[in-house]
């Protein structure tokens, strides 16, 4: 696969939310077409499809069939900087302290919209087969906590971290710890998660993001010090 056809639908989520911001409110706010995006961003037109799906489900961009895709909510309706390189530590230093907490404030103060589009994002997770489809709705659905938490900074400092998931060895890093069993388990936690937000209980929320994301530390660590010993072998 060459380099301007390379899956990494997060990379073209976070280009593409960039290019939204830019939009002027008024004017014509038709995006360029999914080949034209893929051949500027330089990544797979599924790459992009299924981020524009993300930005879709948020209400950021709207489709219509024939027509293209606009930026900003559907009429009918109501409604950056380059990635650092990944440092398995260093992501979950901060994430281990900085999610439960975004969770608390989202149990305290998600709406039924919120709660209906993490929802939405964890079905489209749960129903994804492959690496790089797991990756951006796994983003996903843990962005949409972050953003119910109804504070702009946390979700800027969120989204700076989350940009750990461009880096293609932290990507690779992340799939090699993934089992069967561990996508169980992952499965159960989100749902245990989800479900918390939903009772708007800060306490069991903040619980079951912690312990979500200490499987994740652990099981990463164990590959990593597997590897470790194998390298020195």
């Amino acid at each position: 696969m060459t380099d301007p056809e390379r899956d990494n639908s997060s990379l073209a989520l976070e280009r593409l939310r960039a290019m939204l911001r830019d939009i002027p409110a008024t004017g014509d706010n038709r995006l360029p077409t999914e080949r034209q995006l893929a051949g500027s961003l330089r990544i797979s037109r599924r790459s992009v499809r299924r981020a524009l799906e993300v930005l879709e489900a948020e209400g950021l961009v709207w489709r219509r069939q024939g027509a293209g895709t606009f930026a900003g909510p559907r009429p009918d309706t109501l409604s950056g900087s380059p990635a650092l390189e990944a440092n398995f530590s260093e992501i979950m230093e901060v994430r281990l302290r900085l999610e439960p907490q975004l969770a608390q404030l989202a149990a305290l103060r998600a709406s039924a919209a919120d709660i209906a589009r993490m929802e939405d994002a964890l079905t489209r997770l749960e129903d994804t087969h492959d690496a790089d489809g797991r990756e951006l709705w796994d983003s996903a659905f843990h962005r949409e906590i972050a953003r119910a938490a109804g504070n702009r900074f946390f979700l800027m400092i969120f989204d700076s971290m989350d940009r750990a998931r461009h880096d293609d060895a932290w990507r690779a890093l992340r799939e090699r710890a993934r089992s069967r069993a561990n996508l169980a388990q992952t499965t159960r936690q989100h749902r245990a998660l989800l479900a918390a937000i939903a009772a708007h209980d800060p306490v069991r929320a903040g619980e079951a993001m912690r312990a979500h994301l200490m499987t994740l530390h652990d099981s990463i660590l164990r590959l990593t010090s597997l590897e470790e010993l194998e390298d020195a072998s």
